[in-house]
């Protein structure tokens, strides 16, 4: 096959992962503090170029194995950002992708290229190197609409898990206090979750029965949707 050369430029190609975690009490995001120019000492997104021959999803995977030390994570595709002077060092375009994870479910592992990584509070979060916030806000969008159309929480919560904790993590997500009655009212209609036999104790308080999500209904209703709106 006869091979062509193409005349014009090419941008570089690399992708930022956008990596939301929770721990129970608050949503959180992965960053690296970067070890090398340009944005030395910056918190970032991690990030890497697309080698030659790796397609983008092996990209992202190897990205947070190499970088963070998380691996075997679902990622879906973002955006792809593209401004011109995005990177001080040459024309180049990131694709972003998604993850939702427990933060306990991982021992962070700084990569070679890291001065550190942490996950941080969302709302901590500020003077990102890049135009990693601008990324960051497209991701919170995504997310914040997505649990209106689609079931969240199977990646982020333990197996077994009370009402309030889920209620606690829609609200995290949404930067805001949900009606109680209203929220349970919405969430047991999608018929989503099992009640368990179990109850967390809760000291001066009522104790509250333990929840699961029933895996069929979940996977059912991530590829039919559901209408959320709270």
């Amino acid at each position: 096959m006869e091979k062509f050369q193409y005349d014009y430029p090419h941008p570089a190609l690399t992708v930022d992962c956008v990596t939301f975690g929770f721990d129970g009490g608050e949503m959180k995001i992965l960053l690296v503090k970067r070890g090398i120019d340009p944005f030395l000492e910056k918190w970032a997104l991690p990030g890497g170029f697309v080698n030659i021959d790796e397609d983008l999803e092996s990209c992202a995977s190897r990205v947070l194995e190499k970088e963070c030390g998380i691996k075997e994570v679902y990622q879906e595709q973002l955006y792809t950002f593209g401004k011109v002077g995005r990177d001080p060092r040459e024309r180049v375009v990131s694709v972003s992708y998604m993850a939702l994870v427990r933060t306990d479910d991982y021992a962070l592992l700084v990569g070679n290229l890291e001065l550190s990584v942490q996950w941080f509070p969302i709302s901590e979060v500020k003077d990102l190197a890049f135009d990693h916030e601008e990324i960051l806000k497209v991701a919170l969008k995504r997310l914040r609409g997505k649990i209106r159309y689609q079931p969240v929480g199977f990646e982020l919560l333990n197996e077994k898990f009370t009402m309030p904790e889920l209620q606690t993590l829609y609200e995290t997500i949404l930067g805001k206090s949900l009606d109680r009655r209203n929220f349970y009212k919405k969430i047991l209609a999608t018929e989503l979750l099992i009640k368990t036999n179990e109850k967390k104790s809760g000291g001066a308080h009522k104790a509250a029965n333990y929840y699961q999500f029933d895996h069929n209904k979940y996977q059912e209703l991530t590829e039919s949707g559901i209408n959320l709106e709270f």
